[in-house]
């Protein structure tokens, strides 16, 4: 079996923006949603800066029940159930009541880390000798198949679900391997995406790895700068994306908004050889991986219409655009638009893949290609492969028919999906 697989729905809980409308206004316009954040000042942080979606508690209760908010404290649960609630009802789809779940929907949301705040409160309040004071909420919170297992409960899903772990390439990850389930006839339905916590106790670690930006504390809508000459690290974010896949012919039978095709992917690691260390990429393996998304998906290089690249305001941004050049065998002018939804958001981690898939899928949909901000010092090492005017400043309406999506993570592990606007 070899099902056509398009996206149905689609849900975001973004720094810029929670919810579709707001996010699509916040990537239209550049709007950013980094800000100073005073608890990474008052804990003597370089980078104090950061993206995490606003939530208001009374939007909170539209999603959890006030039993289920007893003693909660796990903010990547808390984004994706949002997100992929979302999704569910953007798609058109209702909650399975009754007895008997429904066997032909699932769900694949990946995750970094699970409720590291409320693991953390939970051993703080007791010693060695008291573990068993935990408490009960402790477990499904801090479970790495904590958010598969709540979006599972509450949508009534009876088909895989599962939860995905693969450092930045997660939500891309996880949406290729549920079009997989779905191309291959095992689901009709799937929700996938990814989410990451917030909060100092995941971005301690980068911060002292001196990978985050300690230049603009004072000016954090500045911050972000992929492919800048002035780039000086990433902002860390926060947050959730999702997004319903189906198979073509379950959407037409139920005549649902089809928000565009995936068509092909690919997924691979560099294995830590050559250039590929922990945490920079094996160029190989990268280019490999972008050269076996096309083959995949059946098109050629010169189809691709624009990137949504990984893009982290590092210095590997440089060999980022590279890569791409020779993969695809295009530079200069005929290089593809290219974007980084970072620049308004922060890297979002294990977030990261879904909420830019978010983005690239509504660029597809509405014929846009979202503006980079901070990126009018281009890197010279970037502009020796690309024109800058390929790197849109402002907002462009233009028709966008294929746009290339690629994670890049820790590890050395890639994922690239191929996204294509839906045509009967």
């Amino acid at each position: 079996m070899d099902n056509r697989v398009v996206v149905t729905g689609l849900g975001v809980v973004a720094p810029n923006g929670v919810g579709l409308t707001a996010f699509t206004d916040a990537i239209k316009n550049g709007t950013s949603g980094i800000k100073h954040d005073p608890q990474l000042e008052q804990l003597q942080f370089s980078c104090q800066i950061a993206g995490k979606p606003e939530l208001s508690d009374d939007f909170i209760a539209q999603y959890f029940t006030a039993l289920e908010l007893r003693n909660f404290n796990s903010t990547g649960i808390l984004y994706g159930v949002i997100a992929g609630m979302d999704a569910w009802k953007d798609a058109g789809l209702t909650i399975t009541e009754g007895d008997e779940p429904d066997w032909d929907c699932g769900t694949i949301f990946g995750t970094g880390t699970s409720g590291i705040d409320k693991f953390r409160e939970s051993i703080y309040k007791v010693d060695d000798l008291q573990l068993r004071k935990l408490g009960s909420t402790v477990v499904v919170q801090t479970m790495a198949s904590g958010i598969s297992a709540y979006l599972g409960g509450k949508l009534g899903l009876g088909n895989q679900t599962t939860t995905n772990s693969s450092a930045c390439i997660t939500g891309a990850e996880s949406i290729l391997m549920a079009y997989e389930r779905i191309k291959t006839g095992q689901a009709t339905k799937m929700l996938a995406g990814s989410t990451s916590d917030s909060g100092p106790y995941i971005w301690a670690g980068f911060d002292a790895m001196k990978v985050c930006t300690y230049k603009h504390n004072s000016s954090p809508e500045q911050g972000s700068r992929p492919m800048s000459a002035s780039a000086s690290g990433f902002v860390p974010g926060s947050g959730a994306g999702a997004m319903v896949l189906e198979s073509l012919d379950s959407a037409l039978k139920r005549n649902a908004t089809i928000y565009g095709e995936i068509i092909g992917g690919h997924i691979n690691s560099g294995g830590q050889r050559g250039t590929g260390t922990m945490t920079a990429p094996n160029s190989i393996a990268v280019q490999r991986c972008i050269k076996g998304a096309l083959q995949n998906a059946g098109i050629k290089a010169s189809e691709v219409d624009a990137i949504n690249g990984h893009l982290t305001a590092t210095s590997k941004d440089a060999t980022e655009i590279q890569n791409w050049s020779i993969a695809l065998n295009r530079k200069g002018s005929d290089f593809p638009y290219i974007n980084s939804l970072k620049s308004t958001i922060g890297h979002c981690l294990s977030a990261a893949g879904s909420i830019e898939c978010v983005a690239s899928i509504l660029q597809l949909h509405h014929d846009f290609i979202f503006p980079n901000i901070n990126c009018e010092d281009l890197n010279p090492e970037i502009s020796d492969a690309i024109d800058f005017n390929r790197i849109p400043q402002q907002l462009l309406n233009t028709n966008v028919n294929i746009v290339a999506k690629a994670s890049f993570g820790f590890g050395d592990v890639n994922a690239c999906i191929i996204l294509k606007k839906y045509v009967k």
